[in-house]
């Protein structure tokens, strides 16, 4: 049997130490030294053949027979399509979020879904408060009151004792950061606590078969607390995200062995637990009674999923010192770059003024075609003028002021023709292939930024009010 030790292993030239010590004294790096646990194997113990990998001839790529992943659906159907069909068992997701987001309330209801057993084990709360919560999701009578078994233990040896004796289809361990190992000194939640969890969990998974969920907690930078070899370790990395105070969640996959990492799922929070949103597209959008200066409907895409989002820009003079440029739900550092070329190649200058601009709905886009609306948005504040009703924007901004074009146009266009609007700014196909035409939808293609605000602003004249279009219904 391999006797199990902790030693102090610097992370970066591998060396162990008995004890902690500020500085590494074989390659001086300072904060390097973390709690590992270092298990030594008998000489004699030690395999001197091949194992059942190692053993295994090789393959070509063709004669690999092709064998179909199965899936426990959760009965979520924004989760399920987020994790490429559901669950996959002996499979390690890590479900990441800000706190009170509503990782748990989330985990709580996908376990209900679940066809099988559920061991809920809880390291945070007590089982009653846990009831509690299933209590205000309606979990408590029928299957889900029978098929959750809740295990209130922060011990990854309990924990795994416990499922192994339960075999469950689905364990959850919430959270990471407040499970331990006896054989490691340091607190619940140290990088040496939280990464030996992590592996004897994977090992559990992978060994047993059953779908291992852990929750991770997300720091003041966004990252998830704890190594960043966590997420390594894991098969699929799953983040919650949207305003604590607000009612819409965003579900994404950052990782996904099992399947795509571009699709989101959309939920609003409510009084009996997260509910999904019928008409995604639809959410991000916010109903104005006029036209509004600085705001334009931009059609984007997450994964297969066309979504609408409505983007909010408010321009400002400056007082002392040097302008704001603040942003939300976008790149600050892409928003800069948008200003300058406006100045330089659109006659747009902003350089002297306070500079805002936001996403409606908390919603997070880093594509490139909300370059175009987050222009378009920055000159209709400035200017006061407000873009055409029933107008949309998409495209990629180049640094000479010309536009490229983005993926999954036609796929945008119907979207926003659904919805009802009725004119799109878009780039000029150029030397690439004509855009198809969309019905229902005028197109609008411009070749350079100068060419896209002259077509999106309304005139003088409109925007008195003598030849303003009818507002959508």
């Amino acid at each position: 049997m391999a006797r199990a030790t902790s030693r102090y292993v610097c992370q970066d030239c591998g060396e162990s130490f008995l004890r902690w010590e500020g500085q590494c004294r074989a390659c001086g790096a300072w904060n390097s030294l973390v709690e590992t646990v270092v298990r030594v194997t008998p000489r004699a113990s030690r395999a001197v053949g091949p194992g059942p990998i190692d053993g295994a001839p090789a393959v070509a790529l063709a004669d690999i027979s092709e064998s179909d992943v199965p899936r426990l659906p959760t009965g979520i159907g924004e989760l399920d399509r987020v994790l490429g069909g559901g669950i996959v068992p002996g499979s390690l997701i890590l479900l990441g979020g800000e706190p009170g987001i509503g990782k748990s309330t989330l985990l709580l209801q996908a376990a209900a879904g679940i066809d099988g057993t559920v061991l809920y084990a809880t390291g945070e709360e007590s089982a009653a408060q846990v009831r509690l919560r299933a209590g205000r999701l309606g979990l408590l009578d029928g299957r889900p009151g029978r098929s959750i078994e809740v295990l209130a233990a922060h011990d990854v040896t309990r924990i795994v004792e416990a499922a192994g004796a339960a075999h469950p289809s689905l364990l959850v361990v919430d959270s990471i950061q407040t499970a331990t190992v006896d054989e490691l000194e340091g607190a619940a939640g140290s990088v040496g606590q939280v990464r030996e969890a992590t592996v004897r969990l994977m090992a559990f998974a992978k060994g047993e078969g059953v779908a291992v969920v852990l929750v991770g907690h997300v720091t003041k930078d966004g990252s998830i607390a704890g190594p960043k070899t966590m997420e390594h370790l894991v098969d699929a990395v799953v983040s919650l995200e949207g305003e604590r105070y607000a009612a819409l969640r965003l579900v994404r996959a950052t990782k996904n062995r099992f399947g795509s990492t571009d699709e989101v799922g959309v939920f609003e929070m409510a009084g009996t637990g997260l509910m999904e949103v019928a008409d995604p597209a639809r959410a991000f959008l916010a109903d104005h009674p006029e036209p509004a200066p600085g705001s334009v409907v931009a059609p984007t895409l997450e994964g297969s999923r066309p979504l609408l989002v409505e983007v909010q820009a408010l321009v400002a003079p400056a007082g002392y010192g040097t302008p704001a440029r603040k942003a939300s739900g976008l790149d600050p550092n892409r928003l800069g770059l948008l200003v300058a070329v406006l100045g330089r190649r659109a006659g747009i200058g902003l350089g002297s003024h306070d500079v805002y601009a936001n996403l409606a709905g908390g919603l997070s886009v880093g594509e490139p075609g909300l370059d175009l609306p987050v222009a378009l948005a920055l000159a209709s504040s400035l200017r006061d003028r407000p873009i055409l009703p029933g107008s949309v924007a998409v495209g990629e901004v180049g640094l000479l002021g010309e536009l490229r074009a983005v993926t999954g146009l036609e796929r945008r266009l119907r979207e926003a023709a659904r919805l009802g609007f009725t004119r799109a700014i878009v780039p000029r196909s150029g030397r690439g292939p004509a855009i198809a035409a969309v019905p229902d939808i005028e197109l609008i293609e411009v070749s350079t930024l100068r060419e896209a605000v002259d077509a999106a602003l309304l005139t003088e004249r409109a925007h008195r009010g003598d030849a303003v279009p009818a507002m959508l219904g």
